[in-house]
């Protein structure tokens, strides 16, 4: 009989080892105490399947302090694996080659037209992944896993791009499954607001919470919602799809088919065309965010109604999920309190006054970063602790 059956000591210590891991994976470093709180070990286990580990060289301990006390810093040994991030934007192709001591080893960004060819991007991604990897001196079979960034939802069942009106080239591509044939890899694949949830919640204005919403705000809106510390998708793939709340049944149409719908309002294509007649046709948005910073009376007013729309949204929201953060990405968050504080005045006047109470609305930490930090952070969130337990 197998020692290693469910409720066995071997499966309880086996399970105990892999809430260990994850929590120092997915926090980068931890002390003892802060293992303990998160997992609900006893600290004598802690103690225990940290020197474990440590005697296997999965993870390394170093001294430390903590609210004045010394402590232990427990992180992943830096040779424990290897991630790669990929992130497709609308209008740029972003790599980063990570360790699961959560240390940046090499990282490209370059303009791309994604709409354009999906073979073509894959053909720059394949590339870039290629070249990041040598320069941070691993050979391909050190990698666990690869994350990759779509702006667009993912149809959990096929793989494949929910909605062929965002990326009209990519119709039928399921980019996990090509990037995976051409890497020879495993990738996770989400939407670029999931992944920049997870960066921020991983690396940036998010750490330390379980409860957040990312809203990224560029060509399109979408949210990415974390709930209980976990992305939440839905059954199908399109939850916090934030950008599609009905603001004016009577307003534009949307590309989704609906009127009046958020994006319809502050998405950059329609921003954009409210200052085309005094800015002229070559606009972008960071440009708009550049000229309200100095003073553009125009441009200021197109970002604080944006603001107000959006807030309107986050309303909608906190009052269904009730977040404790909301961070603001994309374009759009450069734009700072110029935009933010009429997003507050907004969740102030519609949202449940119990759950504004408990709100913080913030811009992200990582500005363009965020995505890609967040597909490493995929593969980290995704992977199993087999890699890591084999070394153990």
């Amino acid at each position: 009989m197998s020692t290693d059956t469910p409720g066995s000591q071997s499966s309880l210590h086996r399970a105990n080892l892999e809430r260990v891991l994850r929590a120092v994976r997915m926090a980068g470093s931890l002390t003892q105490a802060e293992i303990a709180r998160g997992t609900g070990l006893s600290a004598a286990t802690v103690s225990n399947i940290v020197r474990e580990l440590k005697e296997s060289g999965t993870v390394v301990v170093a001294d430390t302090s903590s609210g004045g006390r010394r402590a232990r810093s427990v992180s992943l040994s830096g040779d424990a694996g290897i991630v790669v991030g990929i992130d497709f934007g609308h209008t740029h192709l972003r790599v980063a080659v990570g360790n699961l001591a959560h240390r940046v080893l090499a990282e490209e960004s370059a303009p791309i037209d994604v709409d354009v060819s999906a073979q073509q991007g894959f053909d720059r991604a394949e590339a870039m992944v290629e070249r990041l990897l040598t320069q941070a001196g691993f050979r391909s079979d050190k990698v666990i896993g690869v994350g990759l960034g779509v702006p667009g939802p993912i149809d959990v069942e096929t793989g494949a791009l929910g909605s062929t009106a965002i990326l009209p080239g990519w119709t039928g591509i399921a980019p996990g499954r090509e990037l995976a044939e051409r890497l020879g890899m495993p990738v996770h694949v989400d939407n670029d607001a999931n992944l920049g949830a997870l960066g921020e919640l991983v690396w940036g204005a998010g750490r330390g919470l379980s409860d957040l919403a990312y809203i990224k705000v560029a060509s399109g809106v979408g949210a990415g919602l974390v709930v209980n510390g976990q992305i939440y998708r839905g059954p199908g793939g399109t939850a916090g799809e934030i950008g599609h709340i009905t603001l004016d049944e009577a307003g534009p149409v949307c590309r989704c088919g609906n009127r009046g719908c958020l994006e319809t309002f502050v998405g950059s294509r329609y921003l954009l065309s409210l200052l085309a007649p005094t800015l002229g046709q070559d606009l972008s948005l960071p440009r708009v965010v550049e000229l309200a910073q100095q003073g553009d009376l125009g441009c200021r007013r197109v970002i604080a109604d944006a603001g107000r729309q959006i807030g309107t949204g986050v309303a909608t929201l906190c009052n269904l999920l009730n977040p404790r953060r909301v961070i603001l990405g994309g374009d759009l968050a450069e734009a700072g309190e110029l935009v933010l504080a009429p997003i507050r005045d907004s969740v102030a006047r519609y949202a449940i006054p119990s759950a504004a109470r408990q709100l913080s609305v913030v811009p992200g930490t990582l500005g363009g970063r965020a995505e890609v930090l967040g597909a490493l952070a995929l593969v980290m969130s995704e992977m199993g602790e087999s890699g890591a337990l084999g070394r153990a």
